[in-house]
């Protein structure tokens, strides 16, 4: 009986664990739209025609790579006019998607740390029952692990050290505080 207890006490925690997490993320998602790709650089037209010079490339937001061949050539490129270079169409909107990306990234990341540090302190800090609070700081801790992993390309190495430094700093305070050593 005591072994059946266990095992259901610990399912219920996982399952409190991956709902609060879940709940999170879906709740995140449906408030703060992610950025789409599309809605910067939108590819409504049927063809695409090619772009041989560099004005024509600025024009359309484009970046002319020069001495750059769009395709190879079947034919020896002395015999056939070539382009001087290459023109990257999407470049201008491409960089408006990825800074509004890394954007979007940092505020899910500070969203979800929060969320993350709130079920931890209401799970060490509020004395409710051992099982929500368990469950609680577990899913608070594993909120952590998820904001940095979808942060993580994203943040330069100094935040990156920053945001281990703070995470490190915060356990082992809950640690000493909820933990002390009676001696």
């Amino acid at each position: 009986m005591n072994a059946q207890s266990k095992v259901l006490k610990w399912s219920l925690i996982i399952g409190i664990v991956i709902v609060i997490n879940l709940f999170f993320n879906y709740s995140l998602s449906l408030v703060y739209k992610h950025p789409v790709y599309e809605n910067f650089c939108p590819n409504t037209a049927q063809t695409i025609e090619t772009i041989n010079t560099r004005e024509q490339c600025i024009q359309i937001g484009g970046q002319w790579n020069g001495n750059v061949y769009a395709v190879p050539a079947p034919v020896p490129v002395e015999k056939i006019a070539q382009p001087q270079g290459y023109c990257d169409q999407q470049f201008t909107c491409r960089n408006t998607f990825e800074a509004s990306q890394k954007v979007y990234d940092r505020n899910v990341f500070i969203t979800l740390v929060l969320l993350g540090a709130i079920c931890v302190a209401v799970g060490t800090f509020l004395g409710v029952n051992m099982l929500i609070s368990i469950a609680l700081s577990i899913a608070g801790v594993l909120s952590f692990v998820i904001a940095s992993m979808r942060y993580w390309s994203s943040a330069d190495d100094l935040i990156k050290v920053v945001i281990l430094g703070i995470a490190l700093a915060i356990l082992v305070w809950v640690a000493m505080k909820k933990f002390k050593d009676n001696k």
